[in-house]
């Protein structure tokens, strides 16, 4: 029997752009879902927006980055290698290709995690915890570690999947070991900046930036727990755990004012909680819970005073959710429409959606007032179609999993 096969499929949905924002990261140029760039058609063509071009990968559900006009995106040799592949952006065409040996099997096969890209050097990290800096220029790796075996950490159920985080000269990562929370290294050299005290067990979320009181702060998410940590010297700052989480996927969304929202499946529903600095030390306050809501696998959206985030989880079926920031939920969809686990960002005020079990892209005006779409496309066909998607220069980047 044939293997499914995954493919990269780019569809125009800007009509105009001052400027071709890149998005170099997990989630975004700020590492929040929004492009912060373009203009969205609210209309579309019968058919959907145009096809550009598609290319086929291994299985895998890691999302591309874009920087510069290429296409960035770990792929998988089932059972034996990890392949970051560099396409091009206008054409689809591979242009480059790294490849490293990580032989082992996975209860869903494939990548995981987004590349992590800046104008020298692409940073990956495979689902067995291999963790790379590739020289953009010579497309070889410059220095590379193991995050679960130089540093005491796990392999989760479901491998490893988060995406490095970068910070002036600095990238960052979780192993989140038993003694190892959060981790930064000189970008050009892989030397050893700091490291914090341990955090949580690894999960499947990605470290992020957040300021709080005026200092800079990495906020990471695992298993029960999420920590603060300053970004300059490795302190662990605060710890939360009062929420809780056995398998957390989404990153904690900044809110402002020292306000992070949490959410996740398995029937962990969603929260808010405050960071502030009171003589000198971090506190954390709970501010609200919504037991019944929480999204299993995306982060969510912040936009206008309202966080938008999709509802479905193994046991629950509450589709998109519109929620004000006390916690009162304005609306949800339900099944109709569900979007089943599938990805969603935010261009130009519009929401983009794909759901995850059906491979229709919808456009949605965001609006507490009510469920809004404007148009929809059926753009993609086999399931599960989880990964995240990315958006630069009128284009988006979309994967499912099809012959």
């Amino acid at each position: 029997m044939a293997r499914p096969r995954f493919t990269v499929t780019v569809i125009l949905v800007l009509t105009m752009s001052a400027a071709a924002a890149d998005w170099p990261q997990f989630q975004g140029p700020n590492r929040n879902g929004i492009a912060p760039e373009g203009k969205v058609t609210r209309a579309w063509p019968e058919g959907g927006p145009p096809l550009l071009w598609s290319a086929n990968l291994g299985p895998g559900f890691a999302g591309p980055a874009i920087r510069d006009g290429n296409v960035y995106v770990l792929d998988r040799i089932p059972d034996t290698q990890d392949v970051l592949r560099c396409l091009d952006l206008a054409d689809g065409q591979e242009l480059w290709r790294f490849a490293y040996d990580a032989p082992g099997k996975l209860s869903e096969n494939g990548s995981r995690t987004t590349p992590t890209v800046d104008d020298k050097y692409v940073f990956i990290i495979g689902p067995f915890g291999h963790f790379h800096c590739v020289d953009k220029a010579t497309r070889k790796p410059i220095w590379q570690k193991h995050l679960l075996e130089d540093y005491e950490s796990k392999l989760p159920n479901w491998g490893v999947a988060q995406s490095p985080l970068l910070y002036k000269d600095a990238v960052i990562v979780a192993p989140l070991g038993k003694k190892i929370g959060v981790m930064a290294f000189e970008k050009a050299t892989g030397r050893e900046l700091w490291r914090s005290g341990p955090i949580a067990v690894m999960a499947y979320s990605s470290p992020l930036m957040a300021t709080v009181d005026g200092v800079e702060q990495v906020v990471m998410g695992g298993n029960n727990r999420t920590g603060g940590v300053d970004v300059t010297s490795g302190e662990l700052l605060w710890t939360y755990s009062a929420w809780r989480c056995g398998i957390p996927i989404p990153s904690p969304t900044p809110i402002g004012d020292g306000r992070f929202f949490i959410t996740g499946g398995y029937d962990a529903g969603s929260a808010m909680f405050k960071v502030q600095r009171q003589q000198g030390k971090f506190t954390v306050q709970e501010l609200f819970r919504v037991k019944e809501l929480g999204s299993q696998i995306h982060n969510a959206l912040l936009h206008q005073g309202h966080l938008y985030l999709g509802c479905n989880t193994n046991s629950k079926q509450d589709g998109l959710v519109c929620m004000d920031l006390e916690g009162n939920v304005k609306w949800k969809t339900g099944r109709s429409p569900h979007f089943e686990r599938g990805n969603y960002i935010l261009a130009d005020g519009v929401l983009v959606i794909m759901d995850g079990r059906t491979g229709v892209l919808r456009l949605v005006e965001p609006d507490p007032a009510g469920y809004k779409e404007l148009a929809q496309a059926q753009v993609l066909s086999r399931r599960p179609i989880w990964a995240p998607m990315a958006f630069s220069d009128g284009k988006l980047i979309v994967r499912d999993q099809r012959q």
